[in-house]
């Protein structure tokens, strides 16, 4: 009995060892477990499992949660090298911009306009000026821009265009007559100076403030008055040549030759009176001056106009007066505009 007992407990001691050796399983759903291998992931389709944790898993980059067609990278359509040479350019066009837009005006904002619109209208004062013509235009309209803005640039502006245009019609016409200007209406530095000395001599003023802030609209005021004066009788001269049927010698009536110094016309004094007011209209959109400011350019400019005819009919190429040359007299004559101006401003605005 005792031997059997002996053989069975070595039987069972066997069995023991031998079943130590496999793994053990506690359940179905260990080994389920322990043998799962998850799936390969398609390429063009994502999805998030559960995670087993607790923990959250951090999320996945965006990049790959895209489709393989949204996974490539842009094309630049232009270097990045050149991103900065685009912000530098964009950079220096709002500086330029800040420049010209600049109040009050600076010497370096004037400079710097007057080049820009020169280079860009070109082709115009190519036609309407010499070369000397043109580098005294350009310290013209600085000048001008340093002291009046933009507005009074535009006005000097407006004479050229208006006055230019006015020269050149019918030329054949009048170069034939032998009555058109000298280099087909190319006007040089001398002319340039002799129409605008007083709208030069009003900037000056303006600009070293001449008077205090009491004077200041005066030299404006002074300023337009001029240049409507100059662009009337430059008109009324013109139009005068092509298109007058009789020219009147101011001082006496007499019918005498177009282009006769001190001779007027119907056709051309209306022509000169329309642009004057013309220029002194704008002058008041602009909101340089009143409305009976702008009245007094145009009176002005009429008187003082009549005045050079008279001055061109009695002394003009006569002896003693060889020195009273075109430029001469239209100094003379823009002066009297803006005086005439500033002295009616005086006793008339005041009192309205």
């Amino acid at each position: 009995m005792s031997g059997s007992n002996s053989t069975v407990s070595i039987r069972v001691a066997s069995s023991l060892r031998r079943h130590s050796k496999r793994p053990k399983m506690s359940s179905l759903s260990t080994l389920l477990l322990l043998n799962y291998k998850p799936p390969p992931i398609p390429p063009s389709r994502f999805f998030l499992l559960p995670s087993p944790t607790l923990q959250k898993p951090p999320p996945p980059p965006l990049l790959l949660l895209l489709p393989n067609h949204l996974r490539r990278k842009p094309r630049l359509s232009r270097p990045v090298a050149a991103l900065p040479d685009a912000m530098s350019a964009q950079g220096a066009l709002s500086e330029a911009l800040a420049l010209i837009q600049s109040a009050p005006p600076t010497w370096k904002s004037a400079v710097f306009s007057n080049l820009l619109i020169f280079v860009a209208g070109s082709p115009i004062l190519v036609a309407g000026l010499s070369a000397y013509g043109i580098g005294a235009a350009f310290l013209l309209g600085t000048l001008t821009w340093r002291a009046f803005g933009p507005s009074g640039f535009l006005l000097v502006a407006a004479y050229f265009v208006i006055g230019t245009a006015a020269t050149k019609v019918k030329m054949a016409q009048k170069e034939a007559q032998g009555v058109a200007e000298k280099r087909k209406g190319r006007r040089g530095p001398g002319s340039v100076i002799g129409s605008s000395a007083a709208g030069c001599v009003c900037a000056f003023l303006s600009i070293f403030g001449i008077g205090g802030k009491a004077f200041s609209h005066l030299w404006l005021l002074g300023f337009i008055a001029s240049f409507c004066t100059k662009l009337s009788d430059t008109v009324s001269s013109e139009i005068g040549k092509a298109y007058g049927k009789t020219t009147y010698l101011v001082t006496t009536f007499k019918i005498v030759p177009r282009g006769t110094e001190g001779a007027v016309s119907l056709e051309g004094t209306i022509a000169g009176i329309v642009v004057s007011v013309l220029l002194a209209l704008a002058s008041f959109l602009l909101g340089q001056i009143k409305a009976p400011e702008a009245v007094i350019c145009v009176v002005a400019s009429q008187i003082a106009n009549l005045g050079e005819s008279i001055i061109g009919a009695a002394f003009q190429e006569k002896e003693g007066f060889r020195w009273l040359n075109n430029d001469a007299v239209n100094i003379i004559n823009i002066s009297m505009g803006s005086i005439l101006a500033v002295l009616m401003q005086q006793v008339i605005v005041p009192n309205l």
